[in-house]
């Protein structure tokens, strides 16, 4: 049996195979659902795996911070389960020409540049916080993702707000680790 305990942990495990899961559905749904389906169901199929699994970052947080079940795995993990579910479903809208390449490199290269911040922050005892910018960002991320997903025609021009939101999230985390410093 699941312990309280240990939910957080099996949250961001699922949100990792739920990364490897995404991409498969976007790579391979022709096969996955071959006709008579229509191939919409492959993009509402898609956009139900990304959402789901957006939804289990929210929880196994919100999981650990209610019953002091945060752990080292938990600290290491959840942030990296976090950018392979978005590598994968930007890499597969990549594939599927559904999302500019310019925003895709954007968002990625302030993840990874962010992740060694926090990194180098942290081998000086400098603690770079989450901020509310950062979580509307992944917000507005996500909402980008799922609109792309579902193939909406609007989906690219909210991916650029993300964009510009993502590089304005990041410059705020410089900022605090300069002032920390």
């Amino acid at each position: 049996m699941l312990k309280l305990e240990s939910l957080p942990n099996f949250l961001t495990i699922l949100r990792i195979a739920f990364s490897f899961l995404l991409l498969v559905i976007i790579l391979y749904g022709n096969w996955i659902l071959p006709p008579p389906i229509h191939p919409s169901w492959i993009n509402y199929f898609a956009c139900l795996v990304f959402c789901v699994a957006s939804i289990t970052d929210f929880f196994d947080g919100f999981i650990a911070r209610t019953f002091k079940a945060e752990s080292v795995f938990g600290e290491i993990f959840d942030p990296l389960a976090d950018k392979l579910l978005m590598l994968a479903a930007l890499l597969g809208l990549l594939v599927l020409g559904r999302a500019d390449v310019w925003a895709v490199f954007l968002i990625l290269s302030r993840e990874f540049f962010i992740t060694g911040l926090r990194v180098v922050a942290a081998s000086k005892g400098i603690k770079v916080a989450a901020s509310n910018l950062g979580k509307y960002k992944t917000g507005l991320q996500i909402t980008a993702i799922a609109f792309l997903l579902m193939d909406y025609s609007f989906g690219n021009a909210t991916l650029w707000l993300a964009v510009l939101l993502t590089l304005y999230s990041g410059y705020g985390y410089v900022k605090m680790y300069v002032k920390a410093r």
